[in-house]
């Protein structure tokens, strides 16, 4: 396979589009795509070498969704809880979020004559 030049049509991961998209090779460096443009929204990124991002994991709400569990079925929320660590995780997440601030009462504005 011969070494990619600039404009070539290459497919990659679309951080706008959240898809495999084709391509438009803008960089090149040490013979390898540096930058693409999505020919599909135009967006210029990083060549992912069409790798979709880890998805997000949100501790906390695992943690919640567990603790209804528990609340429903004790029984089945001891079968869904199989990792300890993830569990660790979850304590230390809700524990490191702080609590929402009361919300500021608004100012009276003055009335114009």
């Amino acid at each position: 396979m011969r070494e990619p030049r600039l404009g070539d049509d290459i497919d990659d991961f679309c951080v706008r589009c959240k898809r495999i998209m084709n391509h438009s090779v803008v960089s090149v460096v040490n013979g390898e795509p540096a930058k693409v443009r999505c020919r599909t929204c135009h967006n210029d990124h990083d060549y992912r070498h069409e790798q979709a991002p880890p998805p997000k994991v949100d501790l906390r709400k695992q943690a919640l969704f567990s603790e209804v569990l528990k609340k429903v079925d004790p029984e089945e929320a001891t079968v869904l809880d199989t990792d300890p660590l993830a569990e660790d995780q979850a304590e230390a997440a809700t524990a490191a979020v702080p609590a929402p601030a009361p919300p500021k009462p608004k100012a009276k504005s003055k009335a114009r004559k």
